[in-house]
């Protein structure tokens, strides 16, 4: 599968971007997603958010609901039930996560994986008392970690990173020391999209001895990560952004296969015992990555996701993400050509090598444009102070796209 898209830096005009849908190797995959073709949407800009569902799941999740719930009702446990979350983590880390089988886990959402996985690591660093964290990371982020904090007496360390970027070697290394049990960083900005160097700031880290968790629910299923080579302990990261999962679908939770048998997590459920059904008086962990896991696996809101992993799988992750910086490319160029000289700011990275597939742009007036946009079918999403977040799915999203939100804007702010 080729990975050019040419034409990017040309592109001014909605003939322009027809072309480059016409060029794009990819857009014949928007056709197995349901509303593509919804005269009603526009423009759909917030797959970063919410992905569109794909066609096969509605068949996937249809067949699941007549053929196994209603027709092997209880026995679907035995048959295939309890071992989905090893398997679609072991799919997703083979895609799209760079790592091997065994160390990927579906359940539990984001914030739940987040509390286990930071408790679990900050209780494995005794003696340290500093825990590293963002002032612009996702709310969940930092509201787990203020909790664990409190909870176990530890300080948090707070690196602010600059507007429209995000944390950077420099950065953590201003404020790592023997002190430091955990690091926690998203990979790409929920606001600005700065992309990180994972393992740059995984290393540094490591020569502090510290542990460090990534929050990739931005990244995963659009960015390549290699969580294995590049030596990250632990990740986090929802699926129905990128992964198109849909509302509510569960987290997956990496835990670098050296720390299975260390790290404790503290939500002690009877699926993450080493006997599930044996209903015994105490508690003993599975082995491996079923050891964090903890209630009931959420079967129906794991099913679609299998759909969009797989079709990464057909892809590849790295025409994902070419794809990805072609589309950023073109809103880039569409805005410094159309909306920087009505006075919007742009709050994200400009070098593709620092974005991730998204990116923001600014301007007092964009609460009221952003609702303006969304009752003309132009769906982007508002992200405090006075950002218009892009959300670009390469899968999804085509190029025309792109063109007429850009455009609807240019007209809400002419108004």
């Amino acid at each position: 599968m080729t990975q050019v898209h040419d034409g990017v830096e040309n592109a001014h005009t909605f003939d322009d971007a027809q072309c480059l849908d016409l060029k794009d190797p990819l857009a014949a995959y928007r056709e197995g997603f349901i509303g593509s073709d919804d005269p009603g949407v526009v423009a759909y800009l917030d797959g970063n958010s919410l992905g569109r569902p794909l066609k096969a799941s509605a068949d996937r999740i249809a067949g699941f609901l007549r053929k196994q719930w209603g027709g092997r009702l209880i026995r679907g446990w035995d048959e295939g039930w309890l071992s989905l979350p090893g398997e679609i983590g072991d799919e997703l880390g083979l895609v799209a996560l760079g790592a091997a089988a065994g160390q990927t886990i579906v359940g539990d959402s984001t914030t739940v994986m987040l509390y286990k996985l930071c408790r679990a690591a900050v209780a494995a660093r005794p003696g340290r008392t500093e825990v590293i964290l963002d002032t612009d990371n996702f709310p969940t982020d930092r509201f787990v970690l203020e909790g664990i904090a409190a909870e176990c007496g530890l300080t948090l360390r707070w690196i602010r990173p600059a507007y429209d970027a995000g944390v950077t070697a420099r950065d953590l290394g201003a404020v790592l020391s023997e002190q430091t049990a955990l690091v926690v960083l998203s990979h790409v900005a929920y606001r600005s999209g700065y992309l990180a160097d994972m393992h740059t700031l995984t290393s540094q880290a490591h020569e502090a001895g510290a542990l460090i968790l990534w929050d990739l629910c931005h990244s995963a299923g659009v960015v390549p990560t290699e969580l294995d080579a590049w030596g990250v302990d632990l990740a986090v990261g929802c699926s129905y952004k990128y992964l198109n999962g849909g509302p509510g679908s569960p987290a997956f939770g990496y835990v670098r296969r050296e720390h299975q048998a260390v790290l404790r997590q503290p939500i002690q459920g009877w699926l993450g015992s080493a006997d599930s059904f044996g209903m015994g008086e105490l508690y003993e962990a599975a082995a491996g990555i079923r050891a964090y896991t903890s209630g009931t696996p959420p079967i129906v809101g794991m099913l679609a996701m299998q759909d969009m992993i797989s079709l990464i799988g057909e892809v590849g992750i790295g025409a994902v993400r070419a794809k990805s910086v072609a589309l950023t490319e073109f809103a880039l160029r569409l805005y410094r050509d159309i909306l920087a000289p009505l006075g919007v700011t742009l709050a994200s990275p400009s070098e593709a090598r620092w974005r991730g597939g998204h990116i923001t742009l600014d301007h007092p007036s964009f609460r009221e444009v952003t609702t303006a946009l969304w009752e003309r079918g132009v769906i982007p999403d508002f992200r405090n102070p006075n950002g218009i977040r892009l959300g670009l799915s390469p899968l999804s999203t085509s190029f025309a796209e792109v063109w007429l939100a850009v455009d609807a804007i240019r007209e809400e702010l002419a108004g």
